[in-house]
């Protein structure tokens, strides 16, 4: 009897122990819960933020900085490195196995020091530094593909530094057989950079025809042309509509006339300095003249704005954008005091 009734207590055991197994399979998607994020920033104004998310259940992680960059991150442990200033909200998603989420926020406020990568002050009188710039000679295909009617030297009569500035001097002279000469310099296969931001300050030419400009171009240019390598233009003006600065991006299906761009009346262009300057990052490009926003373009990677730009600065005649040339026009210089890059 005592034999049967253990038995009878090692099957019920049993029994019991099979029920509670499989009682836990229909159980097994369950939700995150429990996230914590926890944020350390980078006192040394290097932009670098520590996180690091964890969440009962998750088996990943999304972050958006915000900023416009989001990343999965299956461990919930990343640095970030902002490339600028500002307060961000951060959004942490977590997610289980089978795509259940909770989320949180967080704010995070970051000093991002810059770095001078690049500059050019002007104060060594004389031709411009090789070291730092090269030419475009000549006409071009149809005048740069603009028709422009100025001819590109590399003389100082053109491009010289004089008195602490770069002088781009645009001149009426018969020369090559056009009526123009002037100077396009530019730093490709001297320098080149990815994000960051270019400032200049400049004084601009009079005239009407005249139409001076300071931008960059993809340095894929030569692999995959204009404008899949696209071109971001930081000041652009023109003699026949003063004081008006136009800044604008070219790429495929926003170029020429249908460039994507905004413009911003100032006053004195041709007879004081002022400061043109663009902040590019993985998130936008911004144009800005004497510290006004007045272009925004949110970055992606649907335009080609995420590799390597050259630098130019050049003086045009005439052309699509610069249109009719006064016919008492003799000369007119672009003063540049100083170009600098900062990441």
């Amino acid at each position: 009897m005592l034999r049967q009734i253990a038995f009878i207590a090692i099957v019920t055991a049993l029994s019991a122990l099979s029920c509670k197994k499989g009682g836990n399979t229909g159980n097994t998607d369950v939700a995150p819960t429990n996230l914590t994020v926890n944020a350390v920033v980078s006192t040394d104004n290097s932009g670098n933020v520590a996180f690091t998310a964890a969440a009962t259940n998750a088996v990943t992680y999304e972050f958006g900085y915000g900023n416009g960059i989001f990343e999965l991150v299956p461990s919930g442990k990343v640095t970030y490195k902002y490339p600028a200033t500002g307060t961000y909200t951060v959004n942490v998603i977590a997610k289980s196995a089978t795509g259940k989420t909770i989320s949180k926020s967080i704010q995070v406020t970051v000093t991002v020091g810059l770095s001078l990568i690049f500059s050019d002050e002007f104060n060594t009188p004389g031709a411009p530094d090789a070291t730092k710039w090269g030419y475009d000679i000549g006409n071009g295909s149809n005048g740069w593909g603009n028709e422009e009617k100025q001819y590109y030297t590399n003389r100082t009569d053109n491009a010289v530094v004089q008195n602490g500035v770069l002088r781009i001097v645009l001149k009426k002279e018969n020369f090559s057989g056009f009526n123009y000469t002037s100077a396009r310099l530019l730093t490709a296969n001297k320098f080149s950079f990815k994000y960051g931001i270019v400032e200049a300050r400049a004084k601009l030419p009079a005239g009407g025809g005249t139409w001076p400009a300071i931008w960059s171009l993809g340095a894929n240019i030569g692999s995959v042309g204009w404008p899949a390598c696209g071109e971001i233009d930081i000041m652009e003006h023109k003699g026949n509509d003063l004081n008006r600065i136009f800044g604008t991006l070219h790429y495929p299906g926003r170029s020429g006339g249908s460039a994507d761009g905004s413009s911003r009346i100032i006053s004195n262009a041709t007879t004081e300095f002022h400061i043109y300057k663009v902040e590019w990052t993985a998130a936008s490009i911004k144009i800005y003249v004497d510290d006004v926003l007045y272009h925004t373009v949110a970055n992606s990677n649907a335009i080609p704005f995420n590799h390597n730009f050259f630098l130019i600065m050049n003086v045009a005649m005439g052309g699509t954008f610069g249109g009719a040339i006064d016919p008492n026009f003799t000369e007119a210089a672009m003063e540049v005091d100083y170009i600098r890059v900062y990441q």
